[in-house]
């Protein structure tokens, strides 16, 4: 796989897991399942933004990663030029 296919599959990955915190988030402020579901209710609600901080930061820290090394690729080619 290229690296751009990695970086859009990862970038997905990144807006999924911010769906999921929203998610999880309104799921918990507004009562919808914490009323009608009690402890159960909560307990969906925060397994969704559980897997939502999972997908979204270790494909942070990557991308934030690989864009340094293309960044010092880029540094190091217009030094040679």
């Amino acid at each position: 796989m290229t690296e751009q296919t990695i970086i859009r599959i990862l970038k997905t990955f990144i807006i999924l897991g911010i769906c999921l915190i929203i998610l999880g988030h309104s799921l918990l402020a507004g009562n919808y399942l914490s009323d009608s579901m009690g402890i159960h209710g909560i307990m969906i609600s925060a397994a969704c933004i559980a897997v939502g901080v999972l997908f979204s930061l270790p494909t942070k820290i990557y991308l934030t990663i690989l864009l340094m090394k293309m960044e010092s690729d880029l540094k190091a080619h217009n030094k040679q030029s």
